[in-house]
């Protein structure tokens, strides 16, 4: 059986967490454990016809890495080595981590540049999320009026963490996973 790989950018280490909490939720059964970008290769994430990848936002709309500042190597570093990687036939579900109120101009814009990415590689992107029960002036991470993927707000709803994510991931599952879906 086929299992869904999860990566994630990270600098605080918030964003490993929550990659953590999806592990956890989904299970040894479906996912491998989830692995920092920085220690990740191209043909890592090909492995897998399922993934679902994580970054914090940075700046205003950057992705998490050395030239955003952060101390250590991560997205920004990696999608230079995808130039020519196929991802048609691949399912991608996002998360991003953002503060709404610090950044409200600006709210997890970082999770556009994966979705860029990723969608510009071939890959089918899964797991639109509302943006209601948020409090922010814009987010570049929109499209037809909702977020691109999961965001989660850590400083200000922490709170509501788990339940989006279990939400999120019985949405996700059965698309990220089809043939367990049809088994089911």
């Amino acid at each position: 059986m086929s299992k869904i790989g999860i990566f994630f950018g990270t600098d605080t280490g918030s964003t490993r967490l929550v990659a953590k909490k999806i592990y956890s939720l989904l299970g040894e059964e479906l996912a491998d454990k989830p692995k920092n970008i920085n220690r990740a290769s191209p043909e890592d994430l090909l492995k897998y016809d399922a993934l679902i990848l994580g970054t914090p936002s940075y700046g205003i709309g950057d992705l998490p890495g050395l030239a955003a500042g952060c101390q250590e190597r991560s997205w920004h570093e990696f999608v230079g080595y995808l130039d020519g990687q196929d991802f048609k036939g691949k399912r991608v579900a996002l998360f991003g981590l953002g503060h709404q109120e610090r950044y409200a101009s600006r709210f997890a814009s970082s999770l556009i540049q994966l979705y860029r990415v990723f969608y510009g590689y071939g890959a089918d992107i899964v797991g639109r999320w509302s943006t209601e029960g948020y409090r922010f002036e814009h987010s570049d991470s929109i499209i037809d009026g909702e977020f691109v993927g999961l965001v989660l707000d850590q400083r200000t709803q922490a709170h509501l963490t788990d339940e989006r994510l279990r939400v999120w991931l019985a949405q996700i599952t059965p698309q990220l996973l089809p043939v367990m879906a049809e088994a089911a």
